[in-house]
């Protein structure tokens, strides 16, 4: 009985911190509002007026901007996220910026919101996504020039899939599924990846691994 109970509890403790850790996942995965310092520190200016844009090259930014997001609660009457989303917009069309897409981990607050110009539509209009996930990815693959707005003064060529099949939330609180190819689709998998703490310069590193290890 004694060795039964010992093996129970060697169990046990070998499935508590897997489900602990699931558990964690799990909570850390609902979305919620905007805490008390969220609030704070997207009240510190009006929708007018551009965020600062984290870089990698600063090591306080670049440990942000490695840390994956949280979902974000859509309400069309939150202000605070509505007031977040226009500073967004107003930081990515900024003339010191002036990029194509910008997440939210970028300006320093770490939820599931990004900006895309939409390039396969007429007037290449730019529109917000909240809780953006790409189910499925096209075994075709496109390569071309990405450069980042945290990653100063730097382009690089990058491989992705040519085509993605989206998943997102709308301010207007409808929840959309959608095929996305082309440039259009780059733009969506640079910028979620930021939400996942991703940098681009990470599949370069992974791009080269792979080469090596051909024969």
């Amino acid at each position: 009985a004694q060795r039964a109970l010992h093996s129970m509890r060697n169990i046990i403790l070998l499935i508590l911190p897997a489900f602990l850790l699931s558990w964690h996942l799990g909570m850390a995965q609902k979305p919620s509002k905007f805490s008390k310092s969220e609030k704070e520190f997207v009240g510190t200016g009006t929708a007018d007026d551009p965020m600062r844009v984290y870089l990698i090259t600063n090591p306080e930014d670049s440990v942000l901007l490695r840390t994956p997001s949280k979902p974000v609660k859509v309400n069309a009457k939150d202000k605070e996220l509505k007031l977040f989303v226009d500073r967004m917009y107003r930081t990515v069309r900024d003339s010191a910026s002036m990029g194509v897409g910008i997440a939210a981990p970028q300006v320093g607050v770490l939820r599931q919101i990004i900006w895309v110009q939409r390039f396969d539509k007429k007037n290449f209009p730019f529109e917000v996504y909240l809780n953006p996930v790409i189910k499925q990815y096209t075994k075709k693959q496109q390569c071309g020039p990405e450069g980042c707005l945290s990653v100063p003064e730097r382009t690089d060529s990058v491989f992705r899939a040519y085509a993605i099949l989206l998943e997102y939330d709308k301010m207007d609180g409808s929840h959309e599924i959608e095929m996305i190819e082309g440039f259009t689709a780059v733009i969506f998998q640079h910028e979620i990846d930021h939400l996942n703490g991703i940098i681009y310069l990470d599949h370069l590193v992974a791009e080269r691994r792979e080469a090596l290890q051909k024969p």
